[in-house]
């Protein structure tokens, strides 16, 4: 077998060759007509396949060459074949067979053979490339074994040239040791290298469907070896086109062909050269992928998808990149530029990231990778609930509303959506009947409304407006939301900001946004009773508080050059002075955010308790005409959308609920709270804390907290606290001024009745309490002429004959002493009957089991 095949491999030379005249051959050598010449087409196929078998048995069997046969082969194998897909194929083939067999090569004629046909690739693969109509030509090949050879990946060699030739070959990497100096030394030096990589054409509409090596992969391994910056060679514009000309399925290079340059521009080469980097794509550059303007000479005449995507993959990963390398930028006193606000303020980052998700399959891990730079960067944007919502709005229903869309909902424009709010307050039909018909529009087609829809916000608040017109409001604007978040933000806040800020015509930014959310909630008050616009409202509180902690700490990393600036004569000194230093700023930032959320969940609670006018209807039980729309409804409507916004903060971060708690709040709303806030119940772990501070308004509003919590989470836990609790109320009886007894006693001690109710076990102990609280109390104004002592003894009774004494009491006679001695101004007095209200509670409490 292996005679035939050598005898075969030997003959195909002389035919492929017979018909050529000489002085064709020769006049073809220098020019792109000796692409033609050497190896007819017919024979191309043929010869590759032999070659292939070749190479086989040669591996399998470990077969030597005679020097004829040797001969013989390689002028097969450095033939040059026309410019077809197979003639690549053969040439490929070929190089591989070099590669993978160095004792083909073993005399200087030989040599300089196989030198002039690698300069002959070299000259013709442009050519070939072209003329065969392939997207990777040899050229790329020639290209990434040189890079290798510099980088002294032998290994990677290796691989490749058992992948090209389909078979697993036993390679020495010692044999590989001459023509590793051929290409790194005569034909291929680094400069040339980079010099002619960066001039090799893109691949156009760049897909994972184009096999083989491409130009990519040889800039990735000259980015990798940080060619370009050694070499001062711009490889920026490369990577920009190679980008803009890219299509799904996504090739799985351009993500670490990104990755990697992205640390060419941020990382120098080397210490000793800090400029040795290269330069970031433009801002200008940047934009025209968004805005749909074709690059300057180049073959696309719109940008895909996936262009976009990978554009602003790029732009949070190096922005991402340079806040990672804030310290070693600062040390070498040399960093980068992060893109403006501006610039990102006209990527349509929500839009983008909700296209990718419908092409997952195609985009690989682009997805996922753009949602975790999001997260990081941008948290504002991964809220759940806009997930949530997503899913209602791209899920099958949304796609039944859509089938009903009618021609007429496309003709409606925001001009007649202006003109028919203008007419709000005497027609409501028209504005509902347009909005109505809008919500069967998809979030992008919602887009040019969205001004129209923001600006008059206002107008909703008036009186007599349909609650179906703010919900439909709301619904559009969630809608929306989905879409242009950030824009769509900064729009609604500027629009409800109270009527003495809009006659100035102030407006906010983005900025202005992230740096004091609480801006937010410096809306008109009629926003604080009208739900779905409250609920808008709350949304966007939410989102700018999460970014402005991004914000703060980008801007802390940002400008981690300042705790650089100081003398470096002693090295330690400088390091123990710049650790000090971030840990004093570190520290600062968290407490610049732990006030900025507490004094938002403070002022959500304000807004949570009753005007004058809704305790007026509380306490006359009159209801407003309207019946749903009433004040009572609309105020339990928002604490409700509040409640749920504060039980997300704190299991964000208990510490948030810590903090508040040790601040206080009015006890009217601890009912509303501890029963509307689920975890609330992270308050036991810090209410002995509470306790234990020395203001005795923190320990009153702890025991008041408790008393609720008590009996929302009747816990083994909850327990322990309350027997704390009634300890702590026995040790502060005798410590206690008499001034001071009444400020804690009197709003503490019908707290006791809850705890009874929630833990029947702790009756004894309160009972003593009580009494004991009732004795002090007595004894201290036994020497006045009034005679306390019948309370004393009534005490004494209840305690001991509960159920038979409480009998005794009517309602009636009760209330009367509770008038008559209230009039009495001593507090020890008020104490006692207190006292004795609260056992009675309890009494009639355990009595009737509630």
């Amino acid at each position: 077998m292996r005679r035939q095949l050598l005898l075969e491999l030997m003959g195909i030379l002389p035919k492929a060759r017979s018909g050529l005249a000489a002085e064709e051959t020769e006049a073809g050598l220098d020019s792109g007509v000796s692409a033609y010449l050497g190896l007819k087409e017919e024979h191309v196929v043929k010869a590759s396949a032999l070659l292939r078998l070749y190479c086989s048995l040669m591996g399998i069997a470990g077969l030597k060459p005679t020097d004829e046969e040797a001969e013989q082969v390689l002028q097969l194998m450095t033939s040059r074949p026309p410019p077809t897909p197979a003639g690549v194929r053969f040439v490929s083939l070929s190089f591989c067979m070099l590669l993978a067999f160095s004792t083909l090569v073993s005399t200087p004629e030989q040599e300089q053979l196989m030198l002039m046909w690698l300069s002959w690739m070299i000259k013709e693969e442009a050519y070939f490339e072209s003329t065969a109509g392939v997207s990777a030509s040899f050229g790329e090949m020639l290209l990434l074994v040189a890079m290798y050879f510099h980088s002294n990946q032998l290994s990677a060699i290796i691989d490749l040239v058992c992948s090209t030739l389909g078979m697993k070959i036993v390679i020495k990497p010692s044999s590989l040791s001459r023509m590793k100096t051929i290409f790194t030394q005569e034909i291929f030096t680094e400069q040339v290298v980079t010099a002619h990589a960066v001039r090799v054409p893109v691949t156009s509409t760049l897909s994972a469907n184009i096999t083989g090596f491409l130009p990519i992969h040889c800039i990735y391994q000259l980015l990798r070896s940080r060619a370009f910056t050694k070499h001062k060679v711009s490889i920026k514009d490369w990577i920009y086109t190679q980008i803009c000309e890219t299509t799904t399925p996504l090739h799985q290079q351009l993500l670490p062909l990104i990755d990697v340059y992205i640390n060419s521009i941020i990382t120098p080469a080397s210490k000793s050269s800090p400029e040795a980097t290269n330069k970031p794509i433009t801002e200008q550059e940047i934009l025209k992928v968004f805005q749909g303007q074709p690059v300057e000479n180049s073959r696309v005449k719109h940008y895909t998808i996936t262009a976009q995507l990978l554009m602003l993959y790029y732009v949070l990963s190096y922005e991402e990149a340079l806040l990672a390398n804030s310290k070693s930028l600062a040390a070498m006193r040399r960093k980068p530029r992060s893109y403006s606000s501006a610039l990102m303020d006209q990527i349509p980052i929500k839009y983008l990231i909700r296209q990718a998700q419908g092409l997952q399959q195609e985009l690989g891990g682009l997805h996922s990778a753009l949602l975790r730079l999001l997260a990081t960067n941008y948290p504002h944007l991964c809220i759940v609930d806009d997930w949530i919502c997503e899913e209602e709005i791209t899920g099958t229903d949304a796609l039944l509303r859509r089938m009903l869309l009618t021609s007429s909902a496309k003709t409606h424009s925001p001009k007649q959506l202006q003109e028919a709010y203008s007419l709000l307050q005497s027609n409501h039909t028209q504005v509902m009947q347009i909005l109505e018909q809008l919500t069967l529009l998809s979030a992008s087609d919602l887009i040019p409304y969205a001004e129209v829809l923001t600006s008059n916000m206002s107008q909703l608040l008036n009186v007599g407006v349909p609650r179906r017109i703010l919900q439909t409001v709301s619904k559009l604007w969630m809608t929306l939301n989905t879409v242009m978040p950030r824009r769509l933000w900064v729009m609604t806040v500027n629009a409800l900001q109270p009527s003495w800020k809009l006659v100035r015509k102030h407006n906010y930014k983005q900025n202005d946004l992230m740096i004091d959310p609480l801006i937010v909630l410096r809306c008109d008050a009629r926003i604080q009773r009208c739900p779905p616009l409250m609920d808008i409202t709350l949304h966007m509180l939410n989102g700018y508080l999460l970014a402005s902690k991004a914000y703060l700490n980008s801007y802390l990393k940002e400008t981690a050059d300042q705790d650089m600036k100081t003398s470096p004569n002693n090295a330690a000194a400088l390091a123990g002075q710049v650790e000090t230093m971030e840990v004093t700023r570190e520290e600062l930032k968290n407490a610049l955010l732990a006030a900025q959320d507490s004094a938002a969940v403070q002022i959500l609670l304000e807004i949570c308790l009753p005007s004058e006018e809704e305790k007026d209807q509380t306490s006359t039980g009159s209801e407003a005409p309207e019946g749903e729309n009433s004040l009572l409804c609309n105020l339990r409507e928002v604490q409700c959308l509040i409640c749920c916004l504060l039980h997300q903060m704190f299991i964000a971060d208990p510490n948030i609920a810590k903090l508040v708690h040790f601040q206080g709040y009015p006890c009217q709303l601890l009912p509303l709270t501890v029963a509307g806030i689920p975890s609330m119940h992270i308050c036991l772990d810090f209410i002995p804390e509470l306790i234990a501070q020395p203001e005795l308004e923190k320990q009153i509003f702890a025991i008041q907290l408790l008393s609720h919590l008590c009996i929302q989470y009747a816990l083994p836990k909850s327990l322990s606290v309350a027997r704390l609790a009634i300890n702590v109320m026995g040790t502060l009886l005798t410590v206690l001024t008499q001034a001071k007894r009444f400020t804690f006693f009197m709003p503490t001690l019908p707290c006791l009745v809850s705890f009874c109710q929630a833990f029947p076990p702790l009756y004894e102990e309160i009972m003593s309490l009580l009494i004991q609280v009732g004795q002090v109390c007595a004894s201290n104004v036994a020497t006045q002429t009034r005679d306390v002592d019948p309370i004393v003894t009534r005490l004494q009774q209840l305690k001991e004959k509960p159920k038979e004494i409480c009998g005794t009491y009517k309602s009636s006679s009760l209330i009367v002493v509770s008038v008559k001695d209230a009039e009495s101004l001593d507090p020890d007095v008020q104490i006692c009957h207190r006292v004795e209200s609260t056992i009675i509670d309890i009494i009639n409490m355990s009595v009737t089991g509630i």
